[in-house]
């Protein structure tokens, strides 16, 4: 395992110590279909890295790609497992989501994928480590509107009732509207 050295360095005449660091290995994925990034995640999760980050929108040459990237502490001999769910329809959303939670999958991060025939669609990721035990388990509950000040409504009641915002995207809806999409989860008792 390689580690970064410890480095000593007077700022301001005091004396800062920078941290040794293990190195990091970091993979990136761009593709333009869910199934593709689907299979790229789990392949690079059954090799030991983790999710760190996705982004949806144009890129340079590929055009409009949903881009991951994932990472992998040295020596870590952990592995992970993937769901990208991809819907446009809140309540299909929801559902899966629910299903991959009760199946031990927790939500990590989403974004916007925006498909080759225009269509554009909310993606979550989910992921499962196979070999933690005692893990929370969680509620799902997806609120979608077009207007901010109906967003701050449903998430106070939302948090009435115990849940917590955990991730949003804005995106365009079947009918054609913006409609904003703000995932929230609660704890289950064990």
């Amino acid at each position: 395992m390689k580690k970064a050295a410890l480095l000593l360095v007077l700022a301001h005449g005091f004396p800062i110590a920078v941290v040794a660091q293990e190195e990091v290995a970091h993979r990136v994925f761009a593709t333009t279909k869910t199934s593709t990034m689907q299979k790229e995640m789990q392949e690079a999760g059954d090799a030991g890295f983790r999710f760190a980050s996705v982004m949806g929108g144009e890129t340079a040459i590929g055009g409009k790609e949903v881009v991951v990237v994932m990472q992998k502490p040295a020596g870590s001999t952990s592995k992970f497992e993937y769901r990208l769910l991809a819907t446009n329809k809140t309540s299909t959303m929801q559902k899966e989501m629910q299903a991959g939670a009760d199946a031990g999958f927790q939500y990590v991060g989403q974004t916007v994928f925006e498909s080759a025939f225009g269509g554009k669609e909310v993606v979550c990721i989910l992921e499962s480590d196979p070999s933690a035990t005692n893990l929370p388990r969680y509620e799902y509950r997806l609120l979608a509107t077009n207007k901010t000040s109906t967003m701050e409504k449903e998430l106070k009641e939302a948090g009435d009732a115990g849940f917590v915002a955990i991730g949003m995207t804005v995106a365009k809806t079947l009918v054609g509207g913006k409609e904003l999409v703000t995932i929230t989860r609660r704890k289950l008792a064990q």
